[in-house]
Order: C-alpha cells, then structure tokens, then sequence
C-alpha cells in the first residue's frame, strides 16, 4: 500500500499532461463550432472528410512521411557504421567520441537550426567561398533537399547512441565462437553482430522517424514555404488560422501514422529477435 502511495504524482502528472490534452485534441477533431466555446460544440466529420478530399493535404502528408523514411534510412546508412567503430574502441576513446556527438544536443533545437542558414545561405560561408574560388552562387535552402540535410544533422545522434548502447553490451564470447568457428569478420557481422544489434537498430529508427515526420521548424527555416510538411500546416491552423478543429483532426491522423510505424518496428524487432535466438 505504501508504493501505491508513491504513484499518486505520476498518476496525476499523466493525467494533467497526458490524457487531458489526448482528450481535448480528440473533442477538438470530432466536432466543429467555436474554438473557443465548447458549448457550440457539435460532432461531426467535416474534418477527416476535408482532409481525404483535398489533394493538397494529401500530398503534403505523404511528402512528410517520405522525407521522414529517406532521412531515417540516412541516419541508419551512416549512424550503423560509426556505432560500430566508436564500440570498438577503447573505453577512454569511446567515451570522447560519444561525447562529440552529445555536445550538439546540449545546444538548442532551433538554434541549431539556425546555423545551417548562416553555412548553407545565398550570402552564407558555403557560397562566400564558391564566390571567391570564380564558381556561381548555389541556391541550398528552401527544397527538400535543405530540409533532409537538416533531420540528418539533428536526429543522427538518436540513431547512433542506442545502437551504440547494444554494440558495447554484446557479448564478446560470440564473436569469438563465431570466429574460432572459421568464420570470417563479414559472416560474422552477418550472422552475429547485426542480429544481435536489431533492437538498438529498431530503437534508432522509431526515435528519428517519429520526430523527423512531425518536425516544423527544420521544413520552416531551410525549407520555406516550397517545402512545407504536415506538422506546418498543423502550426498554421493552431497559430494562424485559428481552425483548431482542423489542426486536430490532422495531429491524430499524423498520430495514427506514428502509431502505425512504432507498431511495425515493434513487431519486426520481435521476430528478428525470435530469429536471433536460434543463431547458434
């Protein structure tokens, strides 16, 4: 009796947090009427069927969710590899390595951000330097391609360090098997280490997709108006246009497309792991 005691503050921090605001965006995104007066509250699916009908929402919700898998597909390609190299050293390196990667994440999000412009601008460092070597100016920003380079920087680490974690608690004595085996360090990697390192890979990619499919401010400063995803037209409706019946019915679509992805991770994490158990 006296432990249950001790969950009352996380019951009531769940509640006021969580589960409130989970209710008041379901209320706002089934109804229509007044934002600001709940009593002209009248149930409907207005929204959902607006937002199916249009195109444009559409095409909006599938650029983000495309953006997202080819930046977590990024992050995978090049955050693997160096998990790998960084468990593999010694303790006092590895530490220092990990620690350059944490370094950026103590700065803030935005601010962050915001560095890219002063490189990857028309009067930016990048293009001051093409200018002198007699080259014309490029235009970086405001594409895709400015807003994938922004996910890459930003959720690269959320991919390194869990991948990391697992590398670094592998069991060294299966390696050895493996290799006193015969065999060689790609079958090895193959057979052994990669399985075995699937749940830190399924953790890294649900941590980057799930921010990198509902992210606004990296598709509204190197983006622009040219690339915008799903959650800036959610911070449009909420801050601009005051629909917020509208803004709500799209954040539960993209929850459910978020929901969806976690549940597939999930559920292939656990095969690979019932398919990793009979490796030996």
């Amino acid at each position: 009796m006296k432990l249950k005691k001790f969950t009352f503050p996380y019951i009531i921090w769940l509640t006021i947090f969580i589960v409130i605001p989970l209710f008041l965006v379901l209320l706002y995104a089934f109804t229509i009427g007044d934002s600001k007066d709940i009593s002209t509250f009248q149930f409907s699916l207005n929204n959902l069927e607006r937002f199916f009908s249009s195109p444009v929402y559409i095409q909006v919700l599938l650029r983000s969710v495309r953006l997202a898998f080819i930046s977590t597909v990024i992050c995978l390609l090049i955050g693997y590899p160096i998990a790998y190299i960084i468990s593999r050293e010694n303790p006092k390196k590895r530490n220092t390595m990990i620690l350059m990667f944490v370094i950026p994440m103590w700065m803030n999000f935005l601010l962050r951000t915001y560095a890219w412009l002063t490189l990857l601008g028309r009067n930016g460092i990048i293009n001051i330097i093409i200018t002198k070597l007699g080259f014309q100016q490029i235009n970086f920003l405001y594409n895709d391609n400015a807003v994938l380079l922004g996910m890459v920087y930003n959720f690269l680490p959320f991919m390194v360090l869990p991948i990391f974690s697992i590398l670094t608690k592998m069991n060294i004595n299966l390696i050895e098997a493996a290799e006193d085996l015969g065999a060689d360090k790609t079958t090895t990697f193959k057979k052994v280490i990669f399985p075995l390192s699937l749940p830190g890979v399924m953790t890294g990619v649900s941590m980057v997709f799930i921010p990198a499919v509902s992210t606004f401010i990296i598709s509204s400063l190197l983006g622009g108006n040219k690339s915008s995803l799903i959650g800036n037209l959610i911070e449009q409706q909420f801050m601009y246009t005051g629909d917020w019946h509208f803004g709500s019915t799209m954040s539960i679509i993209l929850m459910v497309f978020i929901l969806i992805s976690m549940a597939v991770t999930s559920r292939f994490d656990k095969q690979k792991e019932g398919e990793g158990g009979g490796l030996w």
